[in-house]
C-alpha cells in the first residue's frame, strides 16, 4: 500500500477568504485561553474589520463578514 499525498494551491480572493478563516480560528482559540507572542488575532481582526468590542463581538462580527463574502 502507497500513501497518496494530496495539497491544495490557494490563490486569488481564495487567499483572503482563507486568510479570515485563520484568524476566526485563532481567536476561538484565543476566547478559550490560548496565547501567543506577537499580535492577536482580536486586535488583527479589530485593525482590519474596523470595529470594536469584545473579543466575542468581534469574532461574531467577523462571521458575519465571511458569511457574506461566501455568498457572493
Amino acid at each position: 500500500m502507497s500513501q497518496q499525498e494530496t495539497a491544495a494551491v490557494i490563490s486569488g480572493r481564495s487567499i483572503g477568504i482563507f486568510r479570515l478563516k485563520t484568524l476566526i480560528s485563532a481567536l476561538e482559540l484565543e476566547i478559550k485561553g490560548m496565547t501567543k507572542r506577537g499580535d492577536s488575532a482580536y486586535k488583527i481582526l479589530k485593525r482590519e474589520l474596523h470595529c470594536k468590542g469584545s473579543k466575542q463581538g468581534v469574532l461574531n462580527y467577523a462571521n458575519e463578514v465571511l458569511a457574506s463574502v461566501k455568498s457572493w
